[in-house]
Order: structure tokens, then C-alpha cells, then sequence
């Protein structure tokens, strides 16, 4: 024979399985917290760089380091760039003043703008994409010379960072690019000698 169900006793029936669904639900979610609780804000080994006196946290994908209330945020960190040899111009020949940029490598570029915007850091005073010389100049943008703080990043089959006058030519290979970069705004900032 078959059990005869009351409507009171589906009621029960149901509320008893909401519940127990309720209460798993409740348990996982508390269970979440407190892992995410006991994980804690500090940072593993793996994720945090010391080198020379600055620290580096990576986040997102990049090295997150502050130099006083400045904040520069890289894509490699000074242990992962190739050392190149040359001596550049201090931070401070960049200080409130215009900063033009051609480069060969979108990557590389957005690692200057990145840590060099004046938005973000207030060291140039704006900066600008040019050209240094007219048969390179595409976009109609402004042609500069050397006596004005022009970065140009170039494909090369060699890395060098060459200071002349107040250009500073970054070159590498295409995939080297943005590390030969990072080098160069680590010497900039004074992480690197």
C-alpha cells in the first residue's frame, strides 16, 4: 500500500529540504570567508622581490614598487631584465618638463606612459608621441630633436640604452623590447646603477 501524502505533509516535506540546502549554502559561504580570511593580505615569497632596497609585490601580472609617493608599476622586475651597460640622465632632467616617445613596440611604449604619465606621477609635465626624423614621421606627428626629452625604442638585433644629449635610444630585439625598457626607467628611478 501506499502512503497517503497530506498537503501539510509536503509542506514539511519541502521546508525540510530548504532548509538543509539553506544551511549548506550558509556553510560553504563561511567556510569561503574564513579561508579567504586565514590567506591573509601578506604576500608569498614568490610574489615579492627585495632588490636594492626597494620592494617589489607583483599583482595582476606586474611589479608593483614605491619610491617615496611615486608608484611605478613594471612588467618585469629588476631581477628578469638583461643589465645594460651606459650612463643616462637623471630623473630629475625629466622634471616638469615635455616628454616625447616614439617607439617600435606597443608593449614597450605603454611601460613608459605607465610609470611616466604625469596623471599618475607627477615628474614630466605631459607626453607626447613624435618622430626625430621626418622620413620616419608617420601620423603628421611633431618632428623633435635631440635637445628636446624624446625616448625613441627601436628593434635591434643588439640591446643598448645610449644617452646623446637628451635622447635616449632604447633598442633590443621585438620580444626584448619591453624588459630592455623596464632596465632603462630602473636606472631612471635609481633602482638599478
Amino acid at each position: 500500500m501506499r502512503k497517503i501524502n497530506l498537503p501539510s505533509d509536503r509542506e514539511k516535506s519541502q521546508r525540510t529540504k530548504q532548509l538543509l540546502v539553506g544551511g549548506v549554502l550558509i556553510l560553504i559561504m563561511f567556510f569561503s570567508v574564513l579561508g579567504y580570511s586565514f590567506r591573509g593580505q601578506g604576500y608569498s615569497e614568490e610574489n615579492k622581490v627585495d632588490y636594492n632596497g626597494f620592494e617589489f609585490i607583483r599583482q595582476n601580472n606586474f611589479w608593483f614598487v614605491d619610491q617615496g609617493n611615486l608608484k611605478f608599476a613594471f612588467k618585469y622586475n629588476p631581477n628578469e631584465v638583461e643589465r645594460v651597460g651606459g650612463i643616462i640622465n637623471p630623473l630629475d632632467s625629466y622634471f616638469k618638463k615635455p616628454l616625447y616617445v616614439f617607439s617600435e613596440s606597443e608593449e614597450a611604449k605603454l611601460e613608459i606612459y605607465r610609470n611616466l604619465d604625469p596623471r599618475i606621477n607627477p615628474i614630466v609635465e605631459r607626453i607626447q608621441p613624435a618622430c626625430l626624423d621626418e622620413e620616419e614621421c608617420e601620423d603628421n606627428l611633431p618632428i623633435k630633436t635631440c635637445e628636446d626629452n624624446f625616448i625613441i625604442i627601436k628593434k635591434a638585433e643588439t640591446f643598448n640604452i645610449i644617452q646623446n644629449q637628451s635622447c635616449v635610444f632604447i633598442q633590443g630585439l621585438e620580444e626584448n623590447l619591453t624588459q630592455v625598457t623596464d632596465e632603462f626607467l630602473f636606472k631612471v628611478f635609481k633602482i638599478t646603477q
